[in-house]
């Protein structure tokens, strides 16, 4: 199933955010080439911690966000993309 939502006219705010966490085994969130990978079924950082990858400056839940199996994307970076697409 895919599901395409455009962030222009929905907004996810801090709880829709980590409900987006349910059933997710892995989060990997970028920024620019920094890349930070969150093990949450077996080592889950506290919601903050989650909160502060998830969210952007303005409030909203950053873009693009990507759930591919049970991995979460969170930003943008070509490399991560391949890796978890298996390409």
């Amino acid at each position: 199933m895919t599901e395409i939502v455009d962030a222009t006219k929905t907004r996810y705010g801090e709880g829709e955010a980590l409900k987006l966490l349910d059933g997710v085994d892995a989060l990997v969130a970028t920024r620019g080439k920094k890349v930070e990978t969150f093990d949450l079924k077996n080592d889950r950082p506290d919601d903050a911690t989650l909160l502060a990858r998830l969210m952007g400056p303005t409030g909203n839940l950053r873009a693009p966000t990507a759930r591919i199996g049970r991995t979460l994307v969170v930003g943008f970076n070509p490399d991560v993309y391949a890796q978890v697409l298996g390409g």
